[in-house]
């Protein structure tokens, strides 16, 4: 079986996509845009956050921008605008917006060759100089890290969790068994903390 490396990496990237979004099924705008951790982490908010991520990583670093302003991600936005969905900004627009940027950067990963370079103008001057499968590579990382921030919050809100909404990456239980399951690395945690 050949192995195709750009096949591989687009399935990581796509498979963190899925996961991030399924983090907003079934939940009212509010949990939405609940800022769950002192920093203010929301669902929505980071969302957005990755399609301004993917829009620059596969736009500008390419010579290929995309087509839509965002202006979240501008040198004069507030800081952290792009963490969070203002009360016009529907799940239907984040969510949209964060479709057209993935397709966007699908055709820039779909028309280079891993090797291609680009150059990222916000990274210091040594870095700049990248190629597609180094971009490849930090957007799954960046990717995957924010989907583990949703994945947190989503389990605050109302206690879904898991790469997949079928749990299936979970140790089977229901809600009694993670309860004690709790319950008993709590005590663990209480008694190392004791020594």
């Amino acid at each position: 079986m050949a192995w195709d490396p750009k096949s591989e990496l687009r399935h990581y990237l796509r498979q963190a996509r899925e996961a991030l979004l399924w983090k907003l099924d079934g939940l009212s705008e509010y949990d939405l845009r609940r800022p769950l951790t002192p920093t203010g982490t929301n669902l929505l908010g980071l969302v957005k956050h990755m399609a301004g991520v993917e829009s620059g990583y596969f736009g500008e670093v390419f010579g290929r921008p995309f087509a839509e302003h965002l202006p979240w991600i501008t040198m004069d936005a507030e800081p952290n605008a792009d963490m969070w969905a203002t009360a016009e900004e529907t799940r239907e627009d984040i969510v949209g917006l964060y479709h057209r940027v993935w397709a966007h950067a699908d055709a820039t990963i779909d028309a280079l060759e891993l090797d291609a370079t680009g150059e990222v103008p916000w990274w210091s001057p040594e870095r700049r100089q990248v190629t597609l499968n180094r971009i490849l590579v930090h957007v799954i990382a960046e990717l995957n890290r924010h989907a583990g921030h949703a994945d947190i919050v989503r389990e605050l809100i109302d206690g879904a969790a898991g790469l997949r909404s079928d749990n299936d990456n979970l140790p089977p239980g229901d809600q009694a068994w993670w309860a004690d399951y709790r319950d008993r690395l709590e005590e663990v945690a209480r008694k190392a903390g004791e020594s």
